[in-house]
């Protein structure tokens, strides 16, 4: 299940003690829209080991712009509230897959 990110949960992602990913992007963009279903799959084959966020840029420009996100998509991944590496660009499912058990071994 995903969690959709706003200003007043976004703390949760820097202090969570799980690995967090954060899917940036916004409703106009196409891209995005290619990559939604991927992440919606990588967030229930990864319930309960992995939390999922998506942040709409435009809803939330004061956290798009504290990240850094000059373009969309973009998936951020986060461990125990750090930031660990991000990927631009709708990217396949494999290549999250292989980020998100990184992580998780680590």
């Amino acid at each position: 299940m995903e969690i959709k990110i706003t200003a007043e949960n976004y703390s949760e992602v820097k202090t969570s003690s799980k690995v967090v990913l954060v899917d940036f992007w916004a409703t106009w963009c196409g891209p995005c829209r290619a990559l939604a279903p991927t992440v919606e799959a990588i967030a229930a084959e990864y319930e309960g080991k992995v939390t999922v966020g998506k942040c709409d840029v435009d809803e939330c420009e004061d956290i798009a712009a504290s990240e850094g996100i000059r373009s969309i998509p973009t998936l951020i991944y986060f461990k125990d509230g750090a930031e660990v590496t991000r990927t631009m660009g709708a990217v396949p499912a494999s290549d999250i897959r292989e980020k998100l058990n990184a992580l998780l071994q680590a």
